[in-house]
């Protein structure tokens, strides 16, 4: 599997790309803000995979927010 490494996106300083089963995919981004989160969502890289969700999706994709309520960050 190759590891993906988007340039840019400034206000997204941690992301996963997460694989939930053989055919079931998703995406975790991590904001500092709601304001970080929407420029996000309305930046280049959505708009770049947007353009082509039909040929690379079976049905359109669910944004869903959620509130983080802990949070380890070790480096290795």
């Amino acid at each position: 599997m190759p590891v993906i490494r988007p340039a840019g996106e400034a206000t997204t300083p941690i992301w996963f790309a997460l694989r939930l089963s053989p055919t079931t995919f998703g995406v975790f981004d991590a904001f500092a803000s709601e304001e970080d989160r929407r420029a996000h969502l309305a930046g280049n890289m959505a708009k770049a995979l947007m353009s082509r969700i039909d040929e690379m999706l079976a049905k359109p994709p669910s944004v869903e927010p959620v509130d983080i309520l802990g949070m380890k960050n070790q480096p290795a």
